[in-house]
């Protein structure tokens, strides 16, 4: 096996952990949105209102998932990003919850619930990735 194809592998890997071991590595605010796929209240998150240069890491296995480039205010009170930081950092699933329709955002990783996909974002590409505060990490431009 060449080196590039054992690092796309080792990249790959998904993090298989036990509720137990998420629950004590978490705080109990990004275990409820990360495990239980709950939601923090509008304008109540660390990130929504950032505007600093950087990346925001998955909470829960530090994946690089939005790049600061990405952000901007879409008035929802949660961060709001129009594209993932790239193609394979995200997975979108069907979520019929609540009564709606809507596509959920999951760590491609480590499958943590980041929060929701919809198709009324920015032009560049027409969507909204609303993310949950509780979900992300944040590294400034000047510490990668």
């Amino acid at each position: 096996m060449s080196e590039q194809t054992q690092k796309d592998s080792v990249a790959d890997a998904k993090l298989d952990k036990s509720e137990d071991e998420w629950r004590a590595e978490l705080a109990p605010e990004e275990y409820h949105v990360l495990r239980e796929k709950g939601t923090e209240r509008a304008f109540t998150g660390k990130y929504w209102d950032l505007k600093d240069d950087g990346m925001y890491l998955c909470a829960a296995c530090g994946e690089p998932l939005f790049s600061s480039e990405t952000k901007y205010d879409s008035g929802s009170g949660w961060p709001s990003f129009y594209q993932p930081a790239d193609s394979d950092s995200v997975n979108e699933l069907a979520d019929h919850s609540h009564g709606m329709v809507r596509t959920e955002v999951v760590c491609k990783k480590c499958e943590s619930h980041l929060g929701h996909v919809f198709p009324d974002g920015p032009k560049e590409t027409g969507l909204r990735y609303c993310i949950n505060s509780a979900s992300l990490d944040f590294k400034k431009a000047d510490q990668e």
